[in-house]
């Protein structure tokens, strides 16, 4: 991995193909926690797609405003593997078709999440509160290094 001290920065990375849900969920989450544990000087976050959507699903806006987020100023945006490279933490969500270089010693995580795009409200929140314990699950780990 790229990490070594507790004083390096720790680089940790959301993927998908849109970057219009899941990792829009995830990084917000992510934000959250980083605040929460006082980790902002340690870890960056960074989140992007592979062939980035126009906006944010309008179902993952209306259901992180359930849990107080406000996602409607967010945009997709594209990422490239280079970027994911320097990553030591990288969790795509089932979709990707991110092919990074094995060389690169990058923790991947696949979360295999159902994409939230078209499914009814009840159905996101499933997977809005997957994701945030899986993000929860990962800073503790990043926190016990």
């Amino acid at each position: 991995m790229n990490r070594g001290t507790s004083s390096e920065t720790i680089r940790v990375a959301f993927v998908c193909v849109q970057n219009a849900g899941r990792s829009q969920i995830s990084t917000a989450f992510a934000e959250r926690e980083r605040e929460r544990r006082g980790l902002e000087h340690r870890v960056e976050i960074t989140t992007g797609g592979t062939h980035p959507a126009d906006q944010i699903h309008e179902i993952v806006v209306e259901t992180m405003t359930e849990v107080g987020f406000d996602l409607s100023g967010r945009t997709p945006q594209a990422i490239e593997p280079e970027e994911l490279e320097s990553c030591d933490y990288v969790a795509t969500m089932g979709c990707s078709t991110l092919e990074l270089d094995t060389s690169a010693s990058v923790d991947i995580r696949d979360w295999v999440l159902t994409d939230p795009d078209g499914k009814d409200p009840e159905r996101v929140r499933e997977i809005r509160d997957e994701i945030e314990r899986r993000v929860n699950a990962l800073f503790d780990e990043i926190e016990g290094e």
